[in-house]
C-alpha cells in the first residue's frame, strides 16, 4: 500500500483509512509508539496495547486452578 505524505498545518503527516485502521486494530485516540530503524530509515508504528489489569490476571489463575483442580493435585 502506498501513501503520500501530506501537509497537516505546519506539519506532516500521512492519512490512515478505516480498513488500514481496521487491520492495525487501532482506532482513533489510541496511543502508538513510533520508532525509525536507522539502518533502513523504516518508520515502524505500533500500538500501545495494555495489558490485563490485576484484577483480570487473579480472576483467570483462580478459574484455572478451579477448573484443573484435579490435575494440579495429581502433579504436585
Amino acid at each position: 500500500m502506498t501513501k503520500t505524505i501530506s501537509k497537516v498545518g505546519n506539519s506532516q503527516g500521512i492519512i490512515f483509512d478505516t480498513a488500514l485502521m481496521d487491520l492495525a486494530r487501532i482506532k482513533v485516540g489510541d496511543q502508538v509508539n513510533v520508532t525509525v530503524v536507522p539502518e533502513s530509515g523504516a518508520i515502524v508504528v505500533m500500538p500501545i496495547r495494555k495489558g490485563p489489569s490485576q484484577k483480570e490476571i487473579k480472576s483467570a489463575i483462580k478459574k484455572t486452578a478451579k477448573d484443573y483442580r484435579t490435575t494440579l493435585r495429581k502433579l504436585a
